[in-house]
């Protein structure tokens, strides 16, 4: 005898879909307390001294004009900055300090790995941080490279479940979630402590227009000179911190160490990571690839003074500078230094932020500079060019009041900008922006990790240089110009005050009035999640 009448055979599947649903929820509940046990960080360490007779030392000492300045060169060109990359690595003597928020296991990422296990092979010591977040799925490969002599790997803020699914890594530890969420979102490169690469640019062919498909429109800068112990000082924060675990630690090696590195040879072979295509000969600003000038022994450095910042890595567990319980402004983090060089603008501000989402305190800060009568400029991403949607959603709140302050806004085209040959996208299917920067009157040029947005605000650790050169600030003025002429669209107030994008479609001027190049299906899909988008995660 039946309790209940029998279900009906067209309702099953969806009882089999609440049972799963039920079941996945139980375990969410009975697993989301994962956590690591304490005290796992590994042992300190410093940054070595540059060493005089170091092939790299000599070349950057070679170039410096005063020992109180800092060389710079920008590299704009994404298949610049992989060369740059692996020219460092390739010269390098002895030491290696590598910090990336992500670093992708594609042909470029494994080429990249390969050649710190070549430098390491070499005797040079090498220290690579990675952020945890992606690094779930590449176990095997992690653990194959950390059997490489002179080489030690390390996590920031390990998430406990390995799994290549960051949902699901995060869904096994969710009572820790505002931990987990906070994120390394910095990259840098020191080498032998004479030459660093800084900038936008994560590890992985898309970054580095080493693929046909997504590519981004990104920026780094080659740093030598006064700057490079500042630089060997903040990557050595995060490196012994106490949120910081070595990856011995976390996965348990599968092997000897004889069979751990014939396997990372396997996966790291010509067929599985061959070299990239060699650069072009010239870059947009005119420069030679980096490797050409170090095997020349000299470098093309604008010489500035400067200054670096990094957030701290306390960040994990929330920290906020205070005194007696007041929160105070971390003055040493990278949102308040730019913040407060854009506070002191007089005559003009480019702001270039892939993930553009001021908040009321960027937009108030805005909103002063175009009352003291400053120029502001903004260049974002489109709906149809951003990778990160959500974040559109939020971006697009202050969009229109920013137009009516008198803000110029170009919204990057993930068609036009692939479509230029003026541009280092060129050819690529879709391009969108990741550049990080700013330049503030003219000559403070900011570089780094950092977006304008809540989440490099209050939850990720961001790197930024900030370089007092009028010659490098018009050099990024200059590419600015060329990406506003060859590959946004222009947002602007209609007649009627809607806004309207204005650009040329095959060379002829076209004014549109919805989001560009985004299907319908993509504008539809904005408005359903727009309300429900929390903007400070973001």
């Amino acid at each position: 005898m039946h309790l209940h009448p029998p279900m009906p055979v067209r309702a099953a599947p969806l009882a089999r879909l609440a049972c799963r649903l039920l079941a996945w929820a139980l375990a969410m509940l009975l697993t989301g307390c994962a956590s690591l046990p304490p005290d796992l960080a590994g042992l300190p360490a410093q940054a070595l001294p540059a060493v005089a007779d170091a092939p790299l030392v000599r070349t950057a000492r070679a170039a410096q004009p005063d020992a109180e300045l800092s060389g710079f060169r920008l590299i704009p060109s994404g298949d610049y900055g992989l060369d740059a990359r692996l020219a460092l690595i390739a010269r390098a003597r002895q030491s290696l300090d590598v910090q990336y928020y992500h670093l992708e296991t594609d042909a470029t990422g494994l080429h990249f790995l390969r050649a710190l296990r070549d430098a390491a092979a070499r005797g040079v010591r090498v220290r690579l941080l990675l952020d945890d977040l992606y690094t779930g799925g590449d176990s095997a490969l992690l653990d194959a490279l950390a059997a490489t002599p002179n080489l030690e790997l390390r996590l920031y803020n390990p998430i406990p479940l390995r799994s290549p699914k960051v949902a699901l890594r995060f869904a096994a530890s969710l009572w820790h979630f505002d931990r987990l969420q906070r994120r390394m979102h910095n990259k840098l490169l020191v080498a032998d402590g004479a030459l660093a690469v800084a900038g936008g640019r994560n590890i992985g062919g898309r970054y580095f227009f080493q693929t046909a498909g997504e590519n981004f429109l990104d920026l780094d800068v080659l740093v030598a000179g006064a700057l490079l112990p500042r630089l060997g000082e903040l990557f050595d924060r995060y490196w012994n911190s106490a949120h910081v675990v070595p990856l011995a630690r976390l996965v348990a090696p599968d092997g000897d160490a004889a069979a751990r590195q014939a396997r990372f040879e396997a996966l790291t072979d010509a067929t599985h990571a061959p070299a990239p295509r060699p650069p072009p000969p010239n870059d947009m600003l005119g420069y030679a690839p980096v490797s050409q000038e170090l095997q020349a022994g000299r470098l093309s450095l604008i010489w500035a003074t400067a200054q670096a910042y990094a957030d701290t890595p306390e960040r994990a567990i929330g920290y906020q500078a205070q005194y007696g319980g007041v929160p105070l402004q971390d003055v040493d983090s990278v949102r308040y230094n730019l913040v407060e060089g854009i506070r002191r603008a007089r005559t003009s501000v480019l702001l270039c932020s892939p993930y553009l989402v001021p908040g009321a305190h960027g937009l108030q800060v805005l909103r002063e500079a175009r009352a003291r009568g400053a120029k502001v400029q903004l260049i974002t991403n489109s709906l149809a060019a951003s990778d990160e949607p959500f974040v559109h959603t939020a971006y697009r709140r202050y969009r229109a009041e920013l137009v009516t302050l008198g803000v110029e806004i170009d919204e990057v085209s993930s068609r036009r900008v692939a479509g230029s040959p003026k541009l280092p996208l060129f050819g690529a299917a879709v391009g969108r922006l990741h550049t990080k920067t700013a330049v503030l009157d003219g000559e403070l040029l900011f570089v780094g990790s950092l977006n304008f947005d809540p989440r490099s605000e209050q939850h990720n650790t961001e790197i930024g240089l900030f370089i007092r050169s009028r010659p490098l600030a018009a050099q990024m003025l200059r590419l600015a110009q060329v990406l506003r002429e060859q590959g946004v669209w222009r947002v602007q107030a209609g007649a009627d005050g809607a806004l309207e994008w204005h650009g040329e479609d095959d060379g002829a001027p076209t004014v549109l009035h919805t989001e560009p190049d985004a299907s319908w299906w993509d504008r539809l899909l904005l408005e359903l999640v727009a309300p429900f988008t929390p903007e400070h995660m973001l």
